[in-house]
């Protein structure tokens, strides 16, 4: 079995790439999808999390979903990266973020993103990421 972060890349590279069918193989029926955690309310279920997914495809383009570093414990992924993309609106969008996602043997049962949704109203809005924010987002990946 691939490790869980080898897991998530798999799921990164085939949502980036608009492949959402194949993404979704890797996400428990049951699962608890908190997108903005502590912003809005969670996604429950494959399902809504497909509705989920398809609508930020078509609202992302030139998606480049970075992780920085990773540490897996039990049956949890920790991650730090940065979500880059271009809005419907044209803009230019980069926001760092955490996340946790749990897993159930191979599929992905709990997922929670933490990040400032304020940073990313305000680039979808025009205002040009801060300096910190464009240098937290300026590393390598961890692939």
């Amino acid at each position: 079995m691939p490790s869980k972060f080898e897991i998530v890349s798999i799921l990164i590279k085939a949502w980036s790439a608009g492949r959402i069918e194949e993404a979704l193989t890797h996400l428990d029926d049951d699962l608890v999808w908190h997108y903005a955690a502590g912003f809005a309310p969670p996604t429950r279920n494959k399902a809504q999390a497909e509705k989920l997914m398809r609508r930020m495809a078509a609202e992302h383009r030139d998606v480049n979903w970075k992780i920085f570093d990773y540490a897996e414990r039990g049956d949890r992924l920790f991650v730090e990266g940065a979500d880059c993309y271009v809005s419907a609106g044209g803009q230019a969008v980069t926001a760092p973020y955490a996340g946790v996602f749990e897993f159930r043997g191979a599929l992905i049962c709990g997922w929670r993103d933490y990040l400032d949704v304020s940073i990313v109203t305000a680039q979808e809005g025009g205002a040009a990421p801060s300096a910190w924010v464009a240098a937290l987002a300026d590393r390598p990946d961890a692939a």
